[in-house]
């Protein structure tokens, strides 16, 4: 297929330093191109990808200093919507600037919902827009949504195999936590669940200006424990060792996260993950396979206890299993193909069928059909 991946430009393709968004549709694109897709990225400059690259921007609108990056992405949107005619698919990764402009051409084009879908400011979009084709990276970010949106598919985040590479011992022997210090993160929760079992604690995470007080007055007090080391925050090579030598990724979140990134990223060293029962986490984690599901605080401290007899192998062969970008990506050109057959399913019906509702059956499934007024002729 002519595929074309639409890339958020605050950050490269794969970004410099932070960027989650940007690292998926990085993963999404090389894997594409290894299966033989003809595809083209349109992404800021300074990008690196083995498909065709459409530069919107010289590079990330973030290093450029830009503070409000509608008036760029619009940009890109336009140069998408001239193009369009080159492509079989337009796959667009940017939240909702799309909606209005790309309404005639809802049966070539999937939107993936990267972030957390509960922001009352967005619905009015939501609600008005129903024809895009969705994508969520969870069952469970879907739950805020308006009921009538025209959800195509959930496909989990999937990695390249080799990024995090397998460790078959924990040589370190302690509880990870990775990513960002935030009241929703729960870090507090890490930290007594290392004291409470006596196990090391390291964490490696960046505190953002809007975090501050928090890592002021609860998280900083609490990290002078003798058992529980700050680390900051680390680039992608040092992660790999800190997961793989870790005797679990301690996951204690406080929020309906969408996903999960350093989930399967730990999985994918062998490193069980030790999660608290929230947002995408009975997804992404099988309890007893890939970690351990926990409801409370007395259940995280016993769960030190638990992942010492976890298989670090079995974590490993639970993550190619389901996680890996092969799977992703397997996944995603089947919704490709299910959204093309849809279309020209809609384009053979006889007029006076044609004009159903929008939401119905479509082959014998329960999925909202696409509009026929968003056909070409």
């Amino acid at each position: 297929m002519r595929i074309a991946q639409i890339a958020p430009l605050s950050e490269a393709v794969p970004p410099k330093f932070y960027g989650g968004t940007e690292r998926v549709v990085s993963w999404i694109t090389e894997e594409l191109v290894r299966q033989g897709h003809d595809v083209t990225l349109f992404a800021s400059g300074d990008s690196q990808t083995s498909a065709k690259l459409a530069a919107c921007t010289p590079e990330g609108l973030r290093l450029l200093g830009y503070r409000d990056h509608t008036a760029s992405h619009l940009a890109m949107l336009h140069q998408v919507h001239r193009r369009a005619h080159e492509f079989d698919i337009l796959h667009f990764h940017i939240d909702l600037l799309q909606y209005p402009m790309f309404e005639d051409l809802n049966h070539k084009c999937i939107t993936t919902m990267h972030g957390r879908l509960d922001v009352p400011d967005f619905m009015p979009v939501y609600r008005t827009f129903t024809g895009m084709p969705l994508v969520s990276i969870s069952d469970n970010q879907r739950l805020p949504m308006p009921p009538n949106v025209n959800w195509l598919e959930t496909i989990h985040h999937g990695l390249p195999s080799q990024n995090c590479p397998y460790y078959p011992e924990a040589k370190g022997g302690y509880l990870a936590f990775l990513g960002r210090i935030s009241p929703e993160k729960r870090p507090d929760r890490a930290i007594e669940m290392a004291i409470r079992s006596g196990t090391p604690l390291k964490i490696a995470a960046k505190v953002d200006k809007a975090d501050q007080e928090y890592w002021d007055e609860v998280i900083e007090p609490m990290i002078h424990h003798p058992l529980v080391e700050y680390i900051g925050e680390i680039n992608e090579e040092q992660k790999k060792e800190f997961l793989g030598n870790a005797l679990a990724l301690a996951f204690p979140i406080d929020w309906p996260e969408p996903f999960g990134l350093v989930m399967i990223e730990a999985m994918s060293a062998g490193t069980p993950v030790i999660a608290f029962r929230n947002g995408s986490v009975p997804e992404v984690i099988k309890d007893g396979v890939g970690g351990v599901l926990c409801d409370s605080m007395d259940d995280a401290v016993a769960a030190v206890a638990k992942v010492k007899a976890m298989s670090r192998a079995g974590v490993r062969r639970y993550f190619e299993g389901q996680f890996t970008a092969e799977c992703m990506v397997k996944k995603y050109v089947a919704a490709y193909e299910e959204l093309l057959a849809r279309s020209a399913e809609v384009i053979r019906l006889p007029r006076a069928a044609a004009f159903k509702p929008q939401v119905g059956e479509v082959n014998g499934s329960a999925r909202p059909a696409i509009p026929v007024a968003a056909m070409p002729a």
